[in-house]
């Protein structure tokens, strides 16, 4: 075997040179906000197999979501030269297998390289990263940095983002702290700026954006995919102009928490994805909505003991639980999905519901079932009496935005559910939210005692109205135990 020289048979464009010498210079974060098609994963593939040789360790490649790596990764052929474009960025003279179940090299020399999701960042096992890269990071959980970002301030690792923006959102965030952040690259390249596309080429990609969205809202998508522009709404955005509505009626805000009040919670229950509650205290016309968690693998005691206010400290797997603020609250109602019923997480098969109700965390009830259109409508509805905590709830909010309708590029149509990805359960657990609250009677509206005691007298009311009441109230009763 011949000497294998490392980028292997690559050299950067010109453009992409700048971010190259940085991260060949040691460089530890770096941030690119590239037009499509301009070789954003080339660079951090190539870089990746000579950092691997330089420093043992583990290099995770972290797409959105773990179903999209092969496909978009793993499998993906270079249509310029005809190979996968994991075989030109590690030469096989350099593996010591390929491991294609795990999407996983291990190295003759002792490191690994995997592709990974997003959206299953904190159930991976074993030694953690001292490289990672977030492609597409515009789409992916920002929850995965918050989680990994500690590991590589302790090991001295290196990460790098890269996407196109989709919207107003985290990866817009990041970029603004980067372009002037102390040690961090920042790199924006447009299509006049890299010239891979003719004048022409981009007028079509114009036309055929404004021949399916309009002219204002084809444009602004031309803008954000070749433009590198923030402007244009993620596409499909189910809740995103209520959003913007509560940012501009200034009700994402400090919402501090009440004690005068009870907190009551809305719940999304997961065992092998994340569990999400939303927090909120009903005063006056408003839902205070004052804090969001989201965490993966827990079982009903975990979530038992957060409801307490109870510190993991000693629960070394969940870094955001480290540094988040414990909710110890006065509750009233933890609303659960309608499947709370019927499905288990662990602890010996009992339902989720009559767990929590041995746990007694408080008034445990079930949430009306409805579909997504009208569990999506409901919440639609719900938003404008909102008023959310700016920094509790920043990352349910972050993901209330990104929750949208999956595009279908062959039939050029939204489809009808939503897309299932790491926005999905926050959403869910939004949508049991809206079905659990009620607006507060005003006194003033109160009819007049002798009213209130004719219609509420006996005489005044039929056998089967009687009848009704009682069966609605026991009904209450079995869906809302304590």
């Amino acid at each position: 075997m011949g000497d294998i020289r490392l980028p292997y048979n690559w050299k950067p464009r010109f453009y992409q040179d700048p971010l190259w010498n940085y991260l060949s210079n040691g460089g530890k974060r770096a941030v690119v906000n590239w037009h499509r098609r301009s070789g954003k994963d080339d660079v951090f593939l190539h870089h990746t197999a000579c950092a691997a040789h330089e420093r043992v360790g583990n290099y995770w490649y972290m797409l959105p979501e773990y179903s999209q790596a092969r496909k978009s990764m793993w499998d993906a052929v270079n249509p310029h030269s005809g190979k996968r474009r994991i075989d030109e960025a590690f030469p096989q003279e350099l593996r010591a297998t390929t491991r294609d179940h795990e999407m996983m090299i291990p190295f003759k020399n002792g490191s690994t390289f995997q592709l990974v999701g997003s959206d299953n960042f904190n159930s991976l096992i074993g030694s953690p990263p001292v490289g990672l890269i977030f492609s597409e990071y515009a789409v992916s959980n920002p929850q995965a940095w918050g989680y990994l970002r500690p590991i590589l301030l302790e090991n001295k690792g290196w990460a790098g983002f890269n996407s196109t923006p989709r919207g107003n959102n985290h990866f817009k965030a990041i970029c603004k702290y980067a372009e002037t952040a102390n040690g961090w690259f920042y790199q924006k390249l447009t299509a006049d700026d890299t010239h891979i596309f003719t004048t022409e080429q981009l007028a079509e990609e114009l036309a055929e954006l404004q021949a399916l969205h309009g002219d204002d809202y084809g444009r602004s998508l031309w803008l954000q995919e070749y433009y590198g522009s923030f402007d244009a709404a993620i596409p499909g955005s189910i809740f995103g102009p209520w959003l913007d509505k509560a940012q501009n009626q200034g009700r994402i805000c400090e919402v501090p928490h009440d004690p005068n009040f009870p907190v009551h919670t809305g719940w999304d229950l997961g065992r092998t994805d994340a569990t999400a509650i939303w927090f909120f205290q009903m005063i006056a016309m408003y839902i205070n909505v004052i804090n969001y968690h989201e965490s993966n693998l827990k079982d009903i005691p975990f979530y038992c003991d957060l409801l307490r206010g109870k510190s993991w400290s000693d629960d070394t797997t969940d870094l955001r639980a480290l540094k988040e603020k414990t909710k110890k609250y006065q509750y009233g109602t933890h609303w659960l999905p309608h499947d709370a019923r019927q499905r288990t997480l662990a602890a010996g098969g009992k339902a989720i519901q009559q767990q929590m109700i041995d746990q007694k965390v408080g008034r445990i009830a079930i949430a009306r079932r409805l579909d997504h259109v009208d569990g999506i409508q409901g919440a639609r509805a719900t938003l404008p009496h909102c008023r959310f905590d700016k920094v509790n709830c920043e990352d349910g909010i972050e993901v209330l935005r990104h929750y949208h309708y999956e595009w279908n590029a062959e039939d050029k149509i939204f489809a009808s559910n939503p897309a299932h990805d790491w926005a999905s359960h926050g959403s869910s657990a939004f949508r049991t939210l809206s079905l659990s609250w009620k607006r507060p009677k005003e006194r003033s509206s109160e009819a007049p005692m002798m009213e209130r005691i004719l219609n509420g007298s006996v005489n005044n009311q039929t056998f089967g109205q009687l009848k009704n009441k009682h069966l609605r109230k026991m009904k209450d009763r079995r869906e809302a135990r304590i």
